[in-house]
């Protein structure tokens, strides 16, 4: 390969800046590394880059770089082999790599030995080999009878090896520690709060609006609040705000295993305010049941099914501050299930009419009830006050 060159109309260092700045022509065809290196040098050369100051030999160097097509890097170093020689010249060495000892045949045979013996260890594998050569006489084992141990595991995962066998193991499930799996006992005290998610659908890859469903067990009390997303950003100041709008003290916190709620931030957040943090269990769909069903009856049947944008969260929470929650924990009667131990001597629920009440109204029959509200917060007097809530 040549390299043609006609820069006759660079003179000195202003026509290399005119170059640079795209106002002085140059014709030049790249065809060979070695011409292109011996223009090089003679840049070098008829500039007299070694009397330039550190100023002019930045605009050379730039000059170079934009001409030869070479990168900052390699013109600094064959710059820098010029200091040092006076040449600039091609070092190219062609490296015939290391020499394999073991074949791809050696491969394929640890991969026949570890298919008949189940993949064992290093150490076993090695042992094997050494008893085919050196015991039945197996020729074919002769280099894999001096294998290290930790090369044996290098050939393993060769391509020749991989292509005659793969191993593979089953999924490792993760446990996570946060949290215990188990049903939650509130034992008829209210406090205990079922949670759940719901997502209001996705747009044209626009993300809707979350809803946080917190439902009390024993006296089915709901608080519900939107979030644009469901990140520590959001999740944490509504969770918050749906403990302090409870009008009773928070005991336990049980939720699916989604990681909106299984997270060390939230786990923070209820182990600072000491409340019971549960989890549902595998193969327990019954566990959170509670906020699945009011997700269906309540969340479902007022907002519906349709895709409501994130950016509407806040006017969503001034809607359930005002209005929603105060009709659903005030105004809106629920079912209350009552234990009945059959002939067999199951338990079944039953949910008679008679039970039928307002989670305010169940709240205010338990025993004691005046016992088991916030400090500062009372009954209310009159119906009137209950419709503005606490």
């Amino acid at each position: 390969m040549v390299t043609y060159m006609n820069d006759k109309k660079i003179q000195n260092l202003d026509d290399v800046r005119a170059f640079l700045e795209g106002t002085t022509e140059v014709e030049f065809s790249i065809e060979g590394k070695d011409e292109r290196y011996q223009w090089i040098r003679q840049t070098l050369v008829r500039f007299r880059y070694l009397s330039l100051s550190r100023l002019e030999r930045g605009v050379l160097l730039r000059y170079l770089e934009r001409v030869s097509g070479y990168s900052r890097q390699t013109v600094n170093r064959l710059v820098a082999q010029y200091r040092k020689t006076g040449k600039v010249q091609r070092r190219q060495r062609t490296v015939a790599g290391f020499q394999h000892y073991y074949t791809t045949q050696d491969a394929l045979l640890l991969a026949e030995l570890d298919e008949l013996h189940g993949t064992p260890c290093g150490a076993t594998a090695k042992k094997l080999c050494e008893r085919m050569y050196l015991v039945h006489g197996d020729a074919r084992f002769e280099a894999l009878s001096h294998i290290s141990i930790s090369h044996l595991y290098n050939l393993r995962h060769s391509t020749g090896y991989q292509r005659q066998r793969r191993h593979f193991d089953k999924t490792r499930p993760t446990r996570s520690q946060i949290g215990e799996r188990r049903k939650p006992n509130p034992q008829g005290q209210p406090g205990y709060l079922r949670v759940d998610t719901v997502h209001q659908g996705d747009l044209d890859g626009l993300k809707g609006v979350y809803h946080i469903n917190a439902v009390d067990e024993v006296t089915q009390f709901q608080c519900v609040f939107s979030v644009e997303r469901i990140s520590e950003r959001f999740m944490i100041p509504s969770l918050e705000e749906i403990m302090a709008t409870l009008p009773f003290p928070i005991q336990g916190f049980h939720a699916d295993n989604g990681s909106e709620y299984i997270n060390r931030t939230v786990a923070k957040l209820l182990n600072k305010l000491t409340i019971e943090f549960t989890k549902s269990r595998p193969r327990h769909s019954n566990d959170n049941a509670l906020a699945e069903s009011k997700n269906s009856s309540v969340i479902r049947k007022h907002l519906g099914y349709d895709h409501i944008p994130g950016r509407w969260a806040p006017r969503l929470n001034d809607f359930h501050r005002q209005h929603s929650n105060p009709y659903i924990n005030f105004h809106r009667p629920c079912l209350f299930p009552v234990p009945h131990i059959d002939n067999k001597g199951k338990v079944k629920k039953r949910y008679p009419y008679e039970e039928m009440k307002t989670p305010y109204d169940k709240l205010e029959s338990l025993p004691e009830a005046d016992t088991l509200l916030k400090p500062g917060i009372t009954f209310a007097a009159s119906h009137g006050e209950r419709s503005e809530g606490w």
